[in-house]
């Protein structure tokens, strides 16, 4: 019964948001050391999983699917970019956020697929601190 009540009561979705900060604030520290050791590249890849991961939450928050129906009838998870739109679309944050967000999937994927002169450390910097704040106001 004290599980039960426990539940009922939001127990579990603080103490999984709590876990989630956690080791979001984890990752963030290890993405704020590899770029003052100076590398950018890995770093962006971080915070740019951060950041999609944070979207995917947002979208359980606020009940919005995360997966999207094949062709063949299969479900695969929705791109971020999706999730980004969907969640402008339920005004969970503004057209301006959704912005910003896209600009920093696009300076991640710049990073995992390779094209790392296509960006500088100073972006990665302001990718960073944007992310931070991001997630400080746009919370689980």
């Amino acid at each position: 019964m004290a599980a039960r009540e426990d539940m009922a009561g939001g127990w579990l979705q603080t103490t999984k948001g709590l876990v989630s900060a956690e080791i979001f604030s984890d990752f963030i520290e290890m993405a704020k050391y590899l770029l003052d050791e100076g590398y950018k590249d890995p770093s962006a890849v971080i915070m740019g999983s951060v950041l999609e991961e944070h979207l995917r939450q947002l979208c359980h928050k606020h009940k919005i699917d995360t997966e999207v129906v094949t062709s063949k009838g299969g479900r695969v998870p929705k791109k971020a970019d999706v999730m980004n739109s969907d969640l402008v679309k339920a005004t969970i944050y503004s057209k301006l956020d959704q912005k910003n967000v896209t600009a920093w999937l696009d300076l991640r994927n710049k990073a995992a697929h390779g094209r790392y002169d296509e960006y500088t450390k100073e972006q990665v910097s302001l990718m960073l601190q944007g992310i931070i704040n991001f997630l400080a106001r746009i919370t689980v």
